[in-house]
């Protein structure tokens, strides 16, 4: 047949060929980039996984971004939700008023414009899960919208003056000696919070000293992921 050049292949080589393929061809896609206006002005970015009608917002904590979060939204993804994983003011090219300084800036609502996209997305039913300072901004969240976001997971993190305030069903999880400045422990003062939260609530202390998103890759990791999964799919 002229024009045209025969190769023989090896017959081990087109095996591998074909047991390859159909590994490559299950990657999962990766996160559709979102943007989002926030009510004063502010721009989000975020990473949107999977489809559904239950969605759940992953607020990243201060050493952290939305860039962190991959393992445990695929996860959340598999069990059938669809996850926001955002940047807050300050982190990434999300920005908004206040956010040179992210411990004083409004990041509740970042999280707030974060539960209006996915609601004008067609996602409902809107679920939480903050790390250290996303949890903050989590709890303030629900605390200044009452009932926007019906469960609220609160990986490490203090709710403050909002704990009496928040709605929904709350999980607390921590590692027990998780240590804060000064090596103060940080356990103390989330039980506090924890008690003055309104019911339903939960709280888990696991034998770990992680803190927050650090939880995932200590001894606990599975566990914490557990945990996460029981809570957000419990009826």
């Amino acid at each position: 047949m002229a024009g045209y050049t025969v190769e023989m292949w090896p017959a081990g080589l087109l095996l591998g060929l074909t047991l390859v393929a159909p590994v490559l061809a299950q990657s999962p896609p990766p996160p559709e980039p979102v943007t989002f206006p926030t009510e004063d002005g502010g721009l989000i970015q975020g990473d949107l996984y999977g489809k559904g009608r239950r969605g759940v917002i992953l607020v990243h904590g201060g050493r952290f971004n939305k860039e962190s979060w991959p393992e445990q939204a695929r996860a959340l993804e598999a069990a059938g939700f669809r996850v926001l994983a955002i940047d807050l003011r300050g982190y990434g090219q999300s920005k908004g008023p206040g956010s040179a300084d992210i411990y004083t800036a409004p990041l509740h609502l970042d999280v707030l414009a974060a539960v209006t996209y996915l609601r004008t997305a067609g996602t409902p039913t809107i679920y939480g899960l903050g790390g250290s300072l996303g949890g903050g901004a989590l709890a303030s969240a629900s605390a200044a919208a009452p009932g926007q976001i019906e469960r609220l997971i609160l990986l490490g993190s203090e709710a403050g003056g909002d704990a009496p305030k928040l709605t929904g069903r709350k999980l607390f999880l921590l590692c027990r000696n998780d240590l804060g400045p000064r090596d103060i422990p940080r356990l103390p003062r989330i039980r506090a919070d924890f008690e003055k939260t309104p019911e339903p609530k939960e709280m888990i202390v696991l034998e770990c000293s992680e803190h927050a998103q650090f939880m995932f890759t200590s001894s606990q990791g599975e566990r914490t992921m557990k945990e996460i999964l029981r809570f957000l799919t419990a009826p």
